[in-house]
């Protein structure tokens, strides 16, 4: 593109240099020529008057010496005879032949005729007797052409000028053009080949700019797909650790023996496989959970639920439990299987995390505008709260992949929400969850978040266990 702009403009300029160059040097020309001849008839003409009064040879002869003209032997007068038979007078050298000066009398006007080494001037004038006669002045080819080459190389200079001055815009501007365009086929070749952090400038040209802001656009979409993807894969993989929590306790209990050892190996490496799919896909960006009029659930009924299956897990390690608020129903913004995911990675992790007796409890708070859910144990806790809400922060558990507390914060903050960490009534770790019901107050919830709540609490820092399995 950068050369086909450069030979365009050569080609036009080049065009236009020469249609007006041309003209005006033969303009430049016909000037010099008609500025010479008329100087010459000037003068020519300054002999006139002597004609007029006498034909005289010796008055002519000084009239013509005393001229500049007449002094360089250019200037001659042609008299014709005074009476038919008689001799014309002739002064000065004759350089024009006769019938030039037979169709000047004739004419009586001034011509112009060539001659060696110039031109001859062959101007009528009249004389007393009512003949006329013809005064030639010599005019050198040089004093024709005077200041025509000059002329002409400065409108060459100026032609090349434009020339050269046409190309480097060209080539400026093709520049200009094409370096966009070539950043952005390289970002193309670039995303291409997996290296997602390529990006365009967005710059040059409006429509240069606004393909790179197109593209810019698409590569982070592209980014956020696979994040999307990849945090699809992490989060239901996550799931599958619920029902493996259930088989490795169940095979803890069937004793000794080769059946029981082979059970709790397949169980281990079946756990183990899981952890390096979420560990594999937990990069990825968080990616905010649907919410809106068709995605609610009653969150009353699904803690009902799961307290079904949990409790018998309970039950079976002696693990008291107190479940509070789900008398009624309560309606909030969050697909059900969303919220199952939630509770089942919270109460995975009690059961991961603490110990064979360690009481637990859920309690759901219905408000105006948000419905807070909290999940206590009586554990050791978490000695670094921040740290276990960070993404993929195993919180140095083994067998933990740091994920479960972010499906939890990912599906309060789709609402408006959050979750928080604090000590326990029961001694342990208390995880808050505050799930907004208009989905517009994550800012100004944050000042009320922790009083409702917090007048059951003590402090801030969570059960061990989901730092782990988060």
């Amino acid at each position: 593109m950068r050369w086909a702009l450069v030979k365009v403009s050569l080609a036009v300029t080049v065009m236009v240099v020469v249609a007006f160059a041309v003209p005006l040097g033969l303009v430049v020309k016909e000037m010099a020529r008609d500025r010479a001849f008329s100087n010459a008839e000037r003068r020519a003409a300054g002999l006139a008057p002597v004609l007029a009064i006498t034909t005289d040879r010796q008055e002519l002869d000084k009239a013509v010496a005393t001229t500049e003209d007449g002094a360089a032997g250019r200037l001659a007068v042609h008299v014709p005879a005074a009476e038919p038979g008689g001799a014309a007078l002739e002064i000065g050298t004759r350089r024009a032949g006769a019938e030039e000066l037979a169709a000047t009398r004739r004419l009586g006007r001034a011509s112009i005729a060539e001659v060696p080494g110039g031109f001859a001037l062959l101007q009528p004038t009249a004389l007393s007797s009512g003949q006329v006669a013809v005064v030639e002045l010599f005019v050198p080819e040089g004093e024709v052409s005077n200041g025509v080459a000059t002329a002409w190389l400065v409108l060459a200079g100026v032609g090349i000028a434009l020339i050269v001055g046409s190309v480097a815009v060209a080539d400026r501007l093709g520049v200009r053009m094409v370096r966009p365009a070539q950043r952005l086929a390289g970002a193309a070749h670039d995303l291409g080949e997996g290296r997602l952090g390529a990006r365009v400038p967005e710059e040059g040209p409006p429509e240069l700019k606004s393909a790179a802001v197109a593209f810019n656009s698409m590569a982070d979409q592209v980014v956020q797909l696979l994040a999307n993807e990849r945090e699809l894969a992490a989060d239901l993989s996550h799931r599958l650790r619920t029902p493996l929590t259930v088989l490795r306790l169940n095979a803890a209990s069937l004793g000794s023996g080769p059946a029981a050892e082979q059970t709790r190996a397949a169980v281990e490496q079946l756990e183990r496989e899981v952890d390096i799919i979420i560990r594999t896909a937990r990069e990825a960006k968080p990616q905010t959970q649907a919410t809106g009029p068709g995605a609610g659930c009653d969150a009353a009924e699904v803690v009902r639920a799961r307290m079904d299956f949990w409790s018998a897990l309970a039950e079976d390690e002696g693990r008291r439990v107190r479940v509070a608020g789900i008398e009624r129903p309560v309606r909030i913004p969050v697909a059900r299987p969303e919220l199952v995911a939630a509770l089942d990675a919270l109460l995975g992790n009690v059961f991961r995390h603490t110990p064979e007796g360690t009481a637990f409890s859920i309690d759901v708070h219905n408000g105006d505008d948000a419905v807070i859910v909290l999940v206590s144990d009586a554990g050791a806790g978490i000695a670094d709260p921040a740290a276990a809400l960070a993404r993929g922060n195993s919180g140095a558990r083994p067998g933990s992949t740091g994920l479960g507390l972010d499906i939890v914060r990912r599906m309060a903050e789709a609402t408006g929400g959050d979750v928080a960490i604090g000590h326990s009534v029961l001694g342990g770790t208390e995880v808050r969850v505050w799930i907004g019901l208009d989905g517009r107050r994550s800012g100004a919830t944050a000042g009320r978040r922790g009083h409702r709540p917090a007048r059951r609490r003590r402090g801030g820092g969570t059960g061990t266990r989901r730092a782990a399995d988060a």
